[in-house]
């Protein structure tokens, strides 16, 4: 979702543009003092001149962009460096321990000596000051919920890349013996899983050269329907890139299970134990334990 102002004309008063031109200094220093006060500042995770110096670059910026009286669509053309900046902000404040509404609060912040400028300057125009009151308001605010979205949207990337890991640390595949791979699955199998299993366990056996490839299951709690689906779907791929699957850690409890549901497993081999499978693996390729040698040097 992005934040635009509220549907309204462009006004063609330039007073903030004016004030934001005239006066960037002193606003930076009344801005800095309004984040002291306030509490946003955190000087252990970000320095007073690194803080200072993104204050300065968002003036200058969020001058230019106001320059023609936009004060309501962020999402135009001449927010683009402004939104450009925020995003940047608010990647390197999340990664830094900000918080979400502290990260938002830097842009908030500026309404103090924004709005005491405007009231300084037109101290004999009430009205004048209310109304551009309201319009900074609309525009901060609005680009304070800017910062909180970006920020969200890195969060999620963050979760995603790390579920992503998670899952590709939590299906090693790895090589037994010559010509022989297996794959320890451990936790529930779902389809978003299935899938990485299934890439990454494709990828070794073209690796390896492997023509045997183990799935144990010993690890996995329970088999349902699905569970069992996802299984014969590796299978079966396995089976295209020229390789023979086995299925162990069958225990009763699952082999019960899966009689029930009336799952038909008659042409896969199935083993209790990874040993089982490992032993019935040599046999297939006419190995013995003390045949493999070359196999050993590559684990």
């Amino acid at each position: 979702m992005c934040y635009r102002g509220p549907a309204r004309r462009h006004s063609l008063n330039t007073r903030i543009h004016e004030i934001l031109r005239k006066y960037p200094s002193e606003l930076n220093e009344e801005w800095l003092a309004a984040m002291t006060s306030s509490g946003v500042r955190r000087d252990v995770l970000m320095k007073e001149a690194e803080l200072r110096e993104q204050c300065a670059e968002f003036l200058r910026l969020l001058t230019r962009a106001t320059e023609q009286g936009n004060l309501t669509d962020i999402q135009s053309s001449q927010y683009a460096s402004v939104r450009e900046l925020l995003e940047r902000l608010s990647r390197s404040r999340g990664q830094q321990g900000f918080s979400p509404s502290e990260t938002a609060t830097f842009v908030f912040s500026l309404k103090q000596p924004l709005f005491d400028r405007l009231r300084r300057e037109h101290a004999e125009e009430p009205r004048v000051v209310a109304d551009e009151m309201w319009n900074a308001t609309l525009l901060l605010d609005t680009l304070g919920l800017y910062t909180t979205e970006v920020y969200q949207r890195v969060r999620e990337e963050v979760i995603v890349r790390q579920q992503q890991e998670m899952l590709e640390l939590s299906t090693p595949v790895v090589q037994l013996w010559d010509r022989i791979v297996a794959l320890p699955l451990i936790g529930t199998l779902d389809s978003g899983r299935t899938q990485t299993v299934m890439e990454t366990l494709l990828q070794r056996i073209v690796e390896t050269g492997a023509e045997i490839a183990i799935i144990d299951i010993t690890g996995v709690p329970t088999v349902d329907t699905l569970t069992a689906q996802h299984l014969i779907k590796t299978v079966t791929a396995t089976r295209l890139m020229g390789a023979e699957c086995i299925i162990s850690g069958i225990r009763p409890q699952i082999a019960q299970t899966i009689v029930h549901l009336g799952v038909d497993l008659t042409d896969v081999v199935t083993k209790s134990s990874l040993a089982s499978a490992f032993n019935w693996a040599l046999k297939r390729l006419n190995q013995t334990v003390g045949a493999g040698p070359r196999a050993l040097a590559k684990v």
